[in-house]
């Protein structure tokens, strides 16, 4: 069975590749999305100071998630500032704790 296509993104300095259909325009898209995560992460490490690289993917994670699903609200017509179902809160506050309270070896 052959490979299957990848492509490299760089994120932090650090080199990933990632799975590829061969679809030029998916493959810009993936770009696109690693650029936005390593842009997200590097603000991040300016505005906190954190070195962690853990930490900053998850707030860079939250930020982006956060983003997109504004942007989906407002194509869906859901006004700004309008309550969200508190169980999807509760929810992501739990995976947010889970995720930075976890020991992480070798992390500082």
């Amino acid at each position: 069975m052959p490979a299957r296509p990848s492509i490299s993104v760089r994120i932090l300095g650090q080199d990933y590749r990632i799975a590829s259909d061969g679809d030029p325009s998916a493959e810009e898209q993936i770009q696109a999305a690693a650029s936005l995560v390593d842009e997200t992460m590097r603000k991040i490490r300016e505005r906190t100071g954190t070195v962690d690289t853990l930490n900053a993917a998850v707030l860079a994670a939250l930020n982006v998630a956060n983003r997109y699903i504004a942007h989906r609200e407002a194509e869906a017509g859901r006004a700004p500032g309008e309550p969200i179902d508190p169980e999807r809160v509760r929810s992501l506050i739990e995976l947010v704790e889970s995720a930075t309270s976890a020991e992480v070896p070798g992390a500082a």
